[in-house]
């Protein structure tokens, strides 16, 4: 039996107080059953987001998505996580990775390291949680989403993560955004990896993916044209296969999400802001489902 979909928005565009509680007010409306926060420079600090998200709404979980674990310090990332998990009534979700965008990590200060380090960060910074969060007066932690699509993070993931979280691209250094989007049959063998290494849980973990792109459309090889623009080198069929684009009329759409599901296990799947009002229609096709 396939798990319900569950819907989340990424939220990337700072606002006033009031602004920022009315877009989380929207994003209930539209049925998004979690808000979301990333953990990049220029876009909203995650954890006074968060908690304003879930003053305003009432039944979204709210998350990161995910935090850089470069940027924080254990212990102190401890408290944040322990004052937002209370100030939310228990609502948190706390998504973890490694960060891959290099300007960020020279801006701020941080060194880049190497891959290895970065992942040797997050386990580090997995481990202090758990151990800081342990006592009775802290309570549970926080379900952990972990995103990644490396072999070593895709073990960490399977072993310690309730939310296996999957970005659909790998590291592109060359590329603006640092990613090259993965063809559907290379997301199958990181699906297939992770499977491997999770084949010995208790519970199987809840599988996310972030779309990059919907459109609610009847012409598809118009939704395809932006990509193509950035990313020449790929075809039109490259960008509408691609398993990080939504395009099509509501019907293609709810079709192309149940595939998804059927074949990579994706039931979680988390939209960009500019996106979220153009999928509303598909959550509710698929609420319940």
């Amino acid at each position: 039996m396939p798990r319900p979909f569950r819907f989340g928005v990424n939220m990337l565009s700072p606002s006033p107080g009031d602004a920022w509680r009315a877009k989380c007010r929207r994003a209930e409306e539209l049925g998004y059953d979690v808000i979301l926060v990333p953990d990049h420079l220029g876009m909203p600090s995650p954890f006074p987001a968060l908690v304003a998200a879930a003053e305003a709404t009432t039944r979204p979980r709210v998350g990161t998505f995910v935090l850089n674990c470069a940027f924080w310090n254990p212990v102190l990332l401890a408290r944040e996580v322990t004052t937002t998990e209370a100030l939310t009534g228990g609502r948190l979700e706390l998504g973890l990775g490694t960060g891959y965008v290099r300007d960020e990590f020279e801006q701020a200060g941080v060194p880049w390291g190497t891959p290895g380090s970065r992942v040797d960060h997050l386990e580090h910074t997995i481990a202090e949680l758990d151990r800081l969060l342990a006592s009775p007066e802290q309570g549970p932690r926080p379900p952990l989403l972990i995103g990644g699509n490396g072999d070593r993070m895709l073990r960490i993931a399977a072993e310690r993560a309730d939310i296996a979280a999957f970005t659909g691209a790998r590291s592109a250094p060359n590329r603006p955004s640092g990613l090259q989007p993965l063809t559907p049959d290379e997301l199958d063998g990181r699906v297939a990896t992770y499977r491997k290494f999770a084949q010995d849980r208790a519970e199987p973990a809840e599988m996310n993916l972030l779309v990059q792109l919907v459109d609610v459309t009847e012409d598809r090889s118009a939704a395809a044209r932006p990509w193509l623009e950035r990313m020449p080198d790929l075809t039109e069929r490259d960008v509408l296969e691609s398993p990080l684009v939504l395009a099509g009329t509501v019907e293609e759409i709810t079709a192309q999400l149940l595939e998804r599901r059927e074949r990579y296990g994706f039931s979680y799947i988390t939209v960009l802001e500019p996106h979220h009002e153009a999928l509303a229609p598909v959550i509710e096709a698929l609420r319940g489902r």
